[in-house]
Parts: C-alpha cells; structure tokens; sequence
C-alpha cells in the first residue's frame, strides 16, 4: 500500500481522485495548494504526488522543481493540467515528472500511472549507480568494465601488449569494445602522448582508403586541390588503429603489406618517400587466420598484424559482467537504480550487439522511464522477451517456447545441435560434421553464420 498526495484547487475533482486512489487500496492525502502542499511533503511520506499544474497559489512546476532539488528527490509526481500544450509537458518532462496528464482525465489510464509511480518505490534494485567520489580515479572506458575470467584475460592483455611496440590484431563481435581496447593500449603505452588515429576501412569507399591512409598530392585526381596528409602521417609518433581490417580489399591489403614491411611510402600521386613511424593496432569481426572458414585477410598481411592478438569475449560469454556494465551505464543518466526484474531480463538476452546494446539499451530506458529505478517494463521489448543464448541453446531449452518465429526457433536448434556435436567430437570439425550429416565445408559455413568460427580447432578425418 502506498500513500499518495493529490494536489488540485477543484475541490469536486480533488475529492473524486483521492477516493479513486483508495479504491485501488492506497492511502491518499489532499491538498488544494501549492502552500499546503509543500508542508505537507516536508512532513509527511509519499510514494507518489498528483499534481496540477496551475493552483491558485502557485505553479505546480515550481514545486516539482523544488521537490526535485532537495524537497523530495525520489517522489515521483504525476503532473495533471487542463491546458495540454506542448510547452508545458516539455518542461514538466525536463523537470523530472514520472508522467503526464490531461484533463478531462482518462481514469483507468490516470489510476495505471499512479500504480507505477508507487512501484517504483517499491522496486527492489538489483544494480544501483555507484556513489560519485571527489578523487580522481583511472578507469576502464564503458565497453571495458568486467570481472570476469574472460575480462580478467583482456585486462593482462592490454599491459603486456602496452610494455611492448609490436603490432596488435584484436578479433571479436562486432560491440565487443575492439577500439576501447586499442585506446587503453595506446593510452598505457609509452606512445600515450601522441596522436592515436583511428580510421574505419569498412565506412570508406575503396577508391578513398588508400588516399586516406597514404594522403595525396595536389592534382592527384579529381578533387585533388591541395595536398592533404593521410591517417599514418598524422599518427606520426603514434598509434594507427585500422578498424575492420578484414573488410580492406585484396589489392589494398597488398599495398599496406608492402609499407609495413618497408615503413616507407609516397602520397597518392607524389614521389617524396616518406617513414612510416607510427604503432599499428588493427581489430575485425570477420574470421581473418589462416585456414579459418571465411578468411577474408592475406596470410601474410595476417602475419605482420597478428605479432599480438587478442579475441575479445561476447557479452553472452561474461554475463558475470553485466550488473557491472550497468552500475558504469547509470552515471550520467538521473536513472539511480535497476530492478532484480530488469537485471533477469537483461541475464536472459544473449546480447547479439554485445555491450554496445546494453550501454544503448541501458540509456535508452533512462531517457524514458519516469522514475529513478528503471524496471524490465522500461526495457526494449525484445529484451523484456528473453532470447536463448547459447548456453541455452547448448542445453535442454524449447527454442520454440523463447523464440517469436520460425525463423528464430530453427536458427536456435540448429546452433544447438552443432555445439552439442562440436563437444561430442572434443572439438573435431570432422567428425562433428560426419555426426550431423553435412559436409565439412558446410559445417564451416553454419560456424561462421553462428557465429561460432573459432569452435573447435581441430580437422582431423
């Protein structure tokens, strides 16, 4: 049962609301001002406050305003007003109101919104923002927050690959945090005070990368009208980070090989030969090893990249990380708290946008929910569905019974069905495709579809 406080100077429809509340099984309290109002808060407990806008006291914002300012911070007040004018609901929006309503009042959807103000003080969080300290800290950028074993691994990784100059291949899922990664390096490297450059080959059109990354000359093409200097001369003295390498195509590989091998190279239409001075750290979500189903890389330039390589872990692999991940993506947001409810959502979801999802999935139901502790109803609605990921799909669940389509269900048997094979056969492709009747090379092809191409190492048979 919760207490709520409705404030309107019409005294019939004061009256008629506060009966309307407690029908519903909640204490309610009345208030024709802004004045008494405001005593009253600063006396008295409330798990929601209905509040008009204009009293003949004051103005019902002014005092959402003060409530959110100290007076009352956690009450969630319902803001209700006669005049439905854009402007008006803006600011009451801004001023941190749960919700908005217009008279002449929807009864049942008035009632709902009052349910859900006294919820949310009722929500048991699960994940609260952590308290700001006044000391300066270092800290892991968002797409690195984690505890888990797999982080543990990434985190060892960064420091050794820090202490050293070599090049770096970083692989993983697309959302993983590849360019995080490649900036904590740089950032912890001796190179940390200069440029860290970073240039995304899969967002160039080809016929430009090579003019971005090598810079050219005046009169080099068209459109060419002065020199301009390309990613690995303005990286000068420090890191490159070339982002979906294994999107560059062939002939392009094959000229970046040559100047990793050289550290030499000229400006698109120019002949001054120039040093290549820069560290490379390059990252794709595509297979790029040698042999590996799909390889979209040159061997040889795979070789020169590849002199430290990391694979970062899938969201659905570190699911230890995610109350972590959202305690870090609450700050910023007035949003204070998850629900235990929101946080088995989130548990359930198996995360195909890995963390770049949940920090938009997180700010997303901040922006949105109208109290401060955001609860699964706030959540994207395939989020709040559940998705079985695959440490579901390896065991005994329905894909059925936690998918919408046809579509989904049979994707989700048959991930099932190739990890339950891959681990009968101890990681041998072969023998887990003689065991689900296809091919080999079909079998790599589901990997890669699946997303699960670095699954067993072994071909033998």
């Amino acid at each position: 049962m919760g207490r709520v406080l409705v404030v309107d100077d019409e005294r019939g429809l004061r009256e008629g609301l506060v009966k309307a509340v407690e029908r519903l099984g909640h204490q309610a309290v009345a208030a024709e001002g802004v004045v008494e109002a405001r005593r009253r808060i600063e006396a008295e407990r409330f798990d929601c406050v209905l509040l008009d806008v204009r009293l003949k006291d004051g103005d019902g914002i002014a005092l959402l305003e003060a409530m959110r300012g100290g007076l009352a911070p956690e009450v969630p007040v319902i803001m209700a007003t006669a005049y439905g004018d854009s402007d008006r609901t803006i600011r009451a929006m801004r001023a941190g109101a749960f919700d908005y309503a217009t008279k002449p009042f929807d009864l049942p959807s008035l009632l709902d919104m009052v349910q859900r103000a006294i919820r949310q003080r009722e929500l048991k969080p699960a994940v609260e923002r952590p308290v700001e300290s006044a000391a300066p800290r270092a800290e892991a950028p968002g797409d690195l927050v984690g505890a888990s074993a797999a982080m543990l691994q990434v985190w060892k990784f960064i420091g050794r690959a820090a202490a050293s100059d070599a090049p770096v291949l970083i692989t993983g899922e697309t959302g993983t945090g590849k360019e995080r990664v490649a900036e904590a390096i740089h950032r912890n490297s001796a190179r940390s005070r200069a440029p860290f450059v970073a240039v995304n080959l899969a967002a160039l059109p080809p016929t430009l990368i090579e003019s971005e990354l090598f810079g050219h000359e005046r009169g080099a093409f068209t459109g060419a009208v002065a020199r301009k200097a390309g990613r690995i001369e303005l990286a000068a003295d420090g890191t490159l980070f070339l982002d979906e390498i294994g999107d560059l195509e062939p002939g392009l590989q094959t000229r970046l090989l040559r100047v990793l091998q050289s550290q030499g190279y000229e400006r698109v239409g120019g002949t001054e030969s120039l040093t290549m001075k820069c560290r490379v750290i390059a990252a794709t979500h595509r297979p790029v090893r040698p042999g590996e189903a799909g390889s979209t890389l040159r061997d040889d330039l795979y070789y020169r990249l590849a002199v430290l390589e990391v694979a970062l872990p899938p969201l659905r692999a570190r699911k230890s990380d995610i109350a972590l991940l959202v305690a870090h993506a609450l700050k910023g947001t007035h949003a204070r708290a998850v629900s235990e409810e929101a946080i088995a959502c989130l548990q359930r979801y198996d995360w195909p946008g890995n963390v770049r999802e949940l920090l938009h999935s997180i700010a997303r139901a901040a922006a949105m929910t109208g109290g401060e502790v955001i609860d699964a109803q706030d959540l994207p609605e395939a989020i709040q569905r559940g998705r079985a990921g695959p440490e579901q799909a390896s065991g005994g669940v329905d894909p059925t019974e936690e998918f919408g389509s046809l579509r989904e269900a049979v994707a989700a048997l048959e991930r099932r069905m190739i990890l339950k094979a891959l681990e009968r056969a101890k990681g041998n492709r072969a023998e887990a495709a003689r065991s689900l009747g296809i091919a080999r090379p079909q079998l790599y092809a589901k990997l890669d579809e699946h997303g699960l191409g670095k699954r067993g190492e072994r071909d033998e048979g």
